[in-house]
């Protein structure tokens, strides 16, 4: 990379729907549209797979999760912080 050159680093905010799997939870993350052309604002969401090293992130977290190189098939995002813990 030249100086001219900056890295985005694209980060965003879930909340963890699975945790069964090792190292690696399911994040569920959720924005708000405006349909096109209906105009109405919809809720659209997807399913990531993060990476968490220390397994330390439980069903109901809402997590913080930034993209990086890819470690497996599915899974090219890693927990950056817990935001919230679940109750």
């Amino acid at each position: 990379m030249t100086e001219t050159q900056v890295k985005v680093v694209r980060s965003l905010s879930g909340r963890v729907v699975s945790d069964k799997m090792d190292k690696t939870v399911s994040v569920l993350v959720e924005r708000k549209v405006k349909h096109p052309l209906i105009g109405k604002v919809m809720s659209k969401s997807r399913k990531l797979h993060a990476h968490d090293e220390a397994n330390e992130c439980k069903e109901g977290d809402i997590v913080t999760i930034t993209e990086t190189r890819p470690i497996s098939k599915r899974k090219a995002w890693v927990v950056s912080k817990v935001t919230r813990k679940a109750k």
